[in-house]
């Protein structure tokens, strides 16, 4: 058998096909019912000329649809391509010419946009539409482009499996965002994804899975799990299928909002949530409090046993306040990258808790490397610091992007590793810190400034809600750090009270020298940063105070 994403979603299907395997509002779906209209869909793709080896986009908020649609790209072996719901008609454009979308699963209110895009692309051919996870009253028209809407497209076609043989080699393709230029198609083949992200190897004992290890755990009393992140997102679609492959629930919502994720923990009894960082955690948890505050009674979280945050700072400061709320609970912070997928994990404790960055312990594979490429012994090494990289499972590289991909994948010492330029200092234990995108790093004066790190700091702050952390030319040192922070509800803030907060906790050539207060950080709908939104920001601000400067008092 093929170490292939939906063959190990099958094995699941065939031991448990009464579990049930999606939730979203009141409707439940079993896996028998999510395959037979994963084959349905498969099959009018089939009719329509799509073939092994095409990209098919989806384009939709967290819905069933969209797993069914993820199912059924794969079950033809075909290619899916993940679309952020909230680019623009250029965005768009540059994601279906760079990915040679040929097939198109969208949300209906999403229709005006893609009859914009439809006529410049040769490729696409055709498109389904399913109605939208949180307007299904929506009535934009799509007849423009000859799209079909999902339950058309689904009636009469047969529910059967009869889709041939795959291969673990058939590839995967997730588009990253990251935090600079234009996405990138991170090219994985079935198998790699599944070792990496799928759940194939134990993330504690890096042993590898046997392929029907997890299905065979589908008969065995089943989480609830709850991503909270976009299947846009790559760490949610992995998440979402690797507990597909064990037989769990998983809780689907189309939009994040604090109060309603609380509630659905408290009525589906969720053991176990994924976020990003404090773009969710901080929300989550002043909500949770709000609650016990006006009314004496918190939220009935007590099935709620695993609280894991990635692809973000979780910060301490917020941590230290979901403690408290859960001491009972698991939390962990888990690193990673769509060009690794994952990286490390660490189990967190409430008397230790990092202010620099996540502190994690090397998963398997996992390295890091130095300027001059040669892997650290993370033994002897202790201080050091290194781009973090993962050999063994690595993706095949960028689609269409050979340069970048030989930037990124390198080979040293005759193995390859994926590299993709995020700096960790080697701690005790084999454990590391991770500092960020060497990208984002500041030059100031010739010492490097991590942003996150220092972003750890300034959270810690009272008055701060959020904030990014860039770098801004300056005469003097090159580069000056420079800080956009968004405050909290009638707090004031400035720079010179900021320096002097951070001094206890920051050398005096990272601290800011320059502080932009902004109505809301900019970040993407998973909460990552965006970073050059963040220095446009920084960079108005600075002007605006410079040309408040009489000159004659300089």
């Amino acid at each position: 058998m093929a170490h292939n994403i939906a063959d190990l979603f099958e094995h699941a299907v065939d031991v448990a096909p009464d579990n049930p395997a999606v939730k979203f509002g009141d409707r439940v779906v079993t896996y028998a019912e999510l395959e037979a209209d994963a084959n349905r869909l498969a099959h009018y793709l089939q009719a329509q000329g799509v073939k092994a080896g095409d990209h098919v986009a989806i384009y939709a908020k967290n819905s069933v649809e969209h797993v069914v649609a993820t199912l059924a790209v794969v079950k033809i072996r075909a290619t899916t391509i993940n679309v952020n719901y909230r680019y623009v008609e250029g965005e768009l454009d540059y994601l279906f010419d760079n990915a040679d979308v040929v097939a198109l699963i969208h949300e209906r209110s999403y229709a005006p946009l893609v009859a914009s895009c439809w006529p410049r692309h040769e490729k696409l051919k055709v498109a389904v539409v399913v109605d939208d996870a949180l307007d299904p009253g929506d009535q934009s028209d799509y007849s423009s482009y000859g799209g079909v809407h999902y339950d058309e497209a689904l009636a009469g076609q047969s529910a059967e499996r009869d889709f041939g043989e795959r291969s673990p080699d058939d590839i995967h393709i997730i588009y990253t965002g990251g935090t600079t230029g234009f996405p990138k198609g991170v090219m994985w083949r079935h198998e790699d994804f599944w070792r990496v992200l799928g759940g194939g190897i134990d993330f504690y004992t890096g042993v590898p899975l046997e392929e029907f290890d997890q299905s065979k755990q589908a008969t065995d009393p089943r989480m609830v799990t709850f991503p909270l992140s976009p299947l846009m997102h790559g760490g949610a679609q992995a998440g979402l299928l690797m507990h597909l492959f064990a037989g769990h629930l998983t809780v689907l919502e189309p939009k994040f909002d604090p109060v309603r994720t609380w509630e659905i923990i408290e009525r589906d009894k969720v053991q176990l949530i994924f976020m990003t960082g404090d773009a969710m955690a901080r929300p989550l948890i002043e909500a949770y409090e709000a609650k016990l505050e006006a009314t004496g009674t918190a939220y009935d979280c007590s099935n709620l046993v695993a609280i894991s945050s990635s692809a973000a700072i979780f910060s301490k400061p917020v941590k230290e306040r979901w403690m408290a709320a859960f001491p009972n609970s698991i939390f962990t912070d888990s690193v990673g990258a769509t060009e690794t997928g994952f990286s490390g994990m660490g189990m967190q404790d409430a008397n230790n808790i990092s202010t620099d960055g996540p502190v994690v312990g090397l998963g398997p594979g996992s390295v890091v490397i130095d300027a001059d490429n040669n892997v650290l012994d993370p033994d002897t090494n202790i201080g050091v610091v290194g781009r973090l990289g993962r050999g063994g499972s690595v993706p095949v590289g960028y689609y269409k992007d050979p340069a970048k991909s030989a930037a990124t994948f390198l080979v040293i010492d005759g193995e390859r590793y994926s590299v993709p330029g995020d700096f960790a200092r080697i701690e005790e234990g084999r454990r590391v810190t991770l500092l960020g995108r060497g990208s984002n790093c500041v030059n100031t004066g010739g010492e490097k400034v991590y942003p996150e790190e220092v972003e750890m700091a300034i959270k810690g702050h009272p008055a701060v809600y959020d904030t990014l952390v860039v770098g801004i030319p300056d005469d003097k040192f090159g580069q000056a750090v420079a800080a956009v922070v968004e405050l909290r509800e009638g707090a004031t803030l400035e720079l010179e009270d900021l320096r002097d907060f951070l001094r206890a906790h920051l050398s005096g050539y990272k601290l800011p020298r320059s502080l932009t207060i902004v109505d809301k950080v900019p970040r993407n709908a998973t909460g990552k940063a965006q970073y050059p939104a963040a220095k446009e920001l920084a960079l108005a601000g600075f002007a605006a105070k410079a040309a408040t400067v009489d000159p004659t008092s300089v």
